[in-house]
């Protein structure tokens, strides 16, 4: 090797400042194996939904009705 290359690596090398520390390189590890645990467990968890029934439609034209999913928000929304 050149003495200008050589000198290049050496300076390279010995840089203290890297554009990706140790901890973000360790985090973003840490992140991608969080999501690919995920991944291979998740479908494992998902049932296939019955099929709904479907409502009567309102006779006067309104459609809100208060199902079980909107007394829970009602009870959880209480301040």
């Amino acid at each position: 090797m050149s003495s200008s290359v050589s000198t290049a690596l050496l300076a390279s090398a010995a840089s203290p400042q890297s554009s990706l520390s140790r901890r973000s390189l360790f985090a973003g590890a840490a992140t991608v194996g969080a999501v690919a645990a995920t991944t291979a467990v998740l479908p494992g968890f998902v049932k296939p939904s019955a099929p709904l029934a479907a409502l009567p439609k309102p006779t006067r034209g309104g459609g809100y009705t208060l199902s079980e999913h909107v007394q829970h928000y009602y009870k959880t929304a209480r301040v």
